[in-house]
């Protein structure tokens, strides 16, 4: 079932298409053809004549879309019944305009699918023209294709694009939204094609449910696999899903009715439809396609489900619009009623600010009386500290003059007394002066004895350093000539045996050493270690 406002969007397209200077107007020879087109395709005769009749006043200059407007009601729309096919309509007035508007060469969709996308732009459309398509419908439109196509809206996307974009579309902007891929881009073509083909097909075609059942024949009783459509005032069942050899149709009205059926005969989920003069029994693939089927016919209506939803939509939308304005009324009403409030505050605040200066005025030359008193009281004040001031200064210059006539006597016994020790420091620095050149020369006498003393010393050091150079030379000499001494002992005592002078005196008992008996003994031994130390402490000191 079409709605004339559903045509006359499509016309409208048409008739801007021919607006090429976009004044509103075109040539009566272009608008004569169109409706000789539109005629045709809604299958109603064309009267040249009532064409001229009506435009006979502008034969010459271009016609308006007013004046167009109405002889289309009257000589076209009036006149239309319903037995014309709607898409072929629409496709008329789609060729007469996509060549001129559509300029986006990079469309992932094909003209079909660009043609199903300007069907459902005019279908979701406002009823005002020029035609647009709000933001809400927008949503509406692009929920139902990404739920077709089984991936769900992005809603971060969407939410972005929502904010960034403009309130409301054309048709041309629609296409090229939904042919730019901009929310499905990871769509393939044919997936996206397939879900503008079923969102065109639910809600400008009106199809609610579609899909393979088997219906029992009336005659033959035999069972056949048929493709069924279900619209809201009738269920057809076509040869395939090509739809194009339509086998029967079922009129759905109050008085049909729809009930389940228990299995028989081995077959299982079916349902029977219950019209007044026939009965017709399905069987569906599951128990889950015959119970949906079954909830789709019932919940069937005399109008479109889906141009109940928009005539809702746009209802809620018109009562949002109402209680915004409503709501702007009354925030200009509460604004008005505001300003009147603040030009009373206003008028209050001038008048408290008038008595304010009075009052400050006032204050004023209070404090102005009150500053003038405290600076009486302060001059009275510091004239009796003057007076007091002088009368106790009078008794200090007194008490000052009795003690300067004391500080002079004792000014004079001081100066007295410092001649006297002045006296005394001449005296003494006298006597300082004659101890000063006496320690003078003792100094000089010191000095001289201590350069004879440092040169006794370098001389003593030079003989002890001479000392010890013979000491070095001798113990030299006496180290050789024991080396020789002890060597000749070991020749002596190796190849001759001892050798021992006899000499005078006690025999003592000879010392035995490795090779026999020693050359010496022990007394002899003690005597010359003795003298051999004694030499030693006398080179010690000698260096020293």
């Amino acid at each position: 079932m079409w709605l004339r406002e559903d045509l006359l969007k499509s016309i409208w397209h048409a008739f801007t298409a021919l607006d090429v200077d976009h004044r509103g107007k075109v040539s009566k020879s272009q608008l004569k053809v169109l409706s000789y087109n539109l005629c045709t395709v809604m299958k109603i005769p064309h009267d040249p004549v009532a064409f001229e009749e009506h435009f006979k006043d502008d034969s010459k200059g271009p016609l308006s879309s007013d004046g167009y407007m109405l002889y289309l009601n009257r000589f076209i729309l009036d006149k239309v019944q319903e037995d014309f096919d709607v898409t072929e309509f629409h496709r008329m007035c789609w060729t007469l305009c996509y060549k001129k508007k559509m300029r986006s060469p990079h469309l992932s969709i094909s003209i079909n699918d660009a043609f199903k996308v300007w069907c459902i732009f005019n279908f979701l459309s406002e009823d005002k023209y020029p035609l647009v398509i709000i933001i809400d419908e927008i949503e509406y439109f692009l929920r139902k294709l990404t739920e077709a196509m089984g991936i769900g809206l992005d809603e971060e996307k969407f939410a972005e694009y929502k904010a960034n974009s403009k309130s409301c579309l054309s048709a041309w902007e629609t296409i090229n939204l939904v042919g730019m891929t901009y929310f499905c881009r990871e769509v393939e073509p044919q997936t996206l094609s397939m879900g503008i083909n079923h969102v065109f097909t639910e809600l400008i075609m009106d199809v609610l449910k579609q899909g393979y059942m088997v219906k029992k024949g009336h005659k033959r009783k035999n069972w056949t696999e048929r493709w069924f459509v279900l619209r809201p005032t009738a269920l057809s069942y076509y040869e395939s899903e090509d739809v194009l050899d339509l086998k029967g149709e079922i009129v759905l009205d109050q008085s049909c009715c729809v009930e389940a059926l228990n299995d028989k005969d081995g077959k299982k989920c079916l349902f029977i439809i219950k019209c007044s003069d026939k009965s017709f029994e399905i069987r569906a693939p599951d128990k889950k396609k015959r119970q949906e089927w079954i909830q789709g016919l019932r919940r069937l209506g005399l109008t479109s489900p889906h141009r109940e939803a928009r005539r809702r939509r746009r209802e809620v939308r018109q009562r949002q619009q109402a209680e915004e304005e409503e709501l702007a009324e009354r925030m200009k009403e509460l604004q008005a009623a505001n300003e009147r409030k603040q030009r009373e505050l206003e008028d209050m605040r001038m008048v408290r600010l008038q008595m304010e200066e009075q009052m400050a005025q006032k204050s004023s030359e209070l404090e102005q009386y009150l500053q003038r008193v405290r600076e009486l009281e302060d001059m009275y004040h510091l004239l009796e500290e003057a007076l007091e001031d002088e009368r106790q200064a009078k008794h200090d210059e007194e008490a000052m003059r009795k003690l300067q006539s004391r500080l002079l006597q004792e000014e004079a016994a001081k100066r007295a007394e410092l001649e006297q020790l002045h006296l005394q420091q001449q005296r003494e620095l006298v006597q300082t002066e004659v101890e000063k050149k006496e320690l003078i020369a003792e100094q000089q006498a010191k000095d001289r004895d201590l350069q004879a003393a440092a040169l006794q010393l370098q001389r003593l050091k030079k003989e002890q350093q001479d000392a010890l150079e013979q000491y070095e030379e001798m113990s030299k000499k006496l180290e050789r000539a024991a080396n020789k001494t002890k060597t000749w002992k070991d020749k002596v005592a190796k190849h001759e045996g001892l050798v021992r002078l006899i000499q005078p005196g006690q025999k003592e008992p000879q010392r035995m050493t490795n090779w026999g008996p020693a050359s010496f003994t022990d007394t002899e031994l003690e005597m010359r270690k003795k003298f051999w130390q004694q030499s030693k402490a006398k080179g010690a000191q000698t260096q020293t």
